[in-house]
């Protein structure tokens, strides 16, 4: 079986020696991205590609991306907004991408790979004004996996949706005491 707990794996940033060509996912959107834009838009800063990396294989088990963006206020519920400054826009991170090869489904990567994205998204937020971590899902199956790990749909954009920092920092055991 291909699990975290059989698979010699690291999580690292995207690098000229990870094979992209390879990787499979069944979608041919997230895998285009991978194979030719993923390390023009890391050179270009405008997202950084993560991937887990099955060393043993030299295979790419799934990736994801981190860049900085910011939502309007008005977009999130209520409840929510009506506790943020009144600024036009809040400051985000978002994961624009994330993906696992369909020899490595059903295993937990998927898990694994949201995991590190929130955990690198708290340090982010250490050094950056960031109020949450969105995400805009593909399709319903991938609203479900993020509404899993407590992600909550934008009130009138029901493929966009986002946790708070505050609530991310709590499964790490961070919580801002100030």
């Amino acid at each position: 079986m291909l699990t975290p707990e059989s698979v010699d794996f690291w999580i690292e940033p995207l690098e000229s020696h990870h094979n992209r060509e390879a990787f499979n996912c069944g979608n041919e959107q997230l895998d285009r991205y991978l194979h030719s834009i993923a390390t023009q838009d890391k050179k270009r800063n405008i997202a950084i590609p993560y991937v887990i990396f099955d060393r043993e294989r030299q295979k790419i088990i799934g990736y994801y991306t981190l860049s900085m963006s910011g939502i309007n206020l008005e977009s999130l519920p209520q409840s929510i907004a009506i506790k943020l400054p009144k600024y036009p826009l809040v400051g985000v991170t978002l994961i624009g991408r994330l993906a696992v090869a369909l020899d490595y489904r059903g295993y937990g990567w998927g898990k694994l790979l949201i995991m590190d994205a929130l955990c690198r998204s708290l340090g982010v937020s250490k050094t950056t004004g960031c109020f949450a971590v969105v995400v805009e899902a593909i399709d319903d199956e991938a609203v479900r996996f993020y509404q899993r790990f407590e992600f909550q749909t934008f009130p009138d954009q029901p493929y966009k949706l986002f946790r708070t920092l505050k609530n991310i920092a709590q499964i790490f055991g961070a919580v801002n005491k100030n």
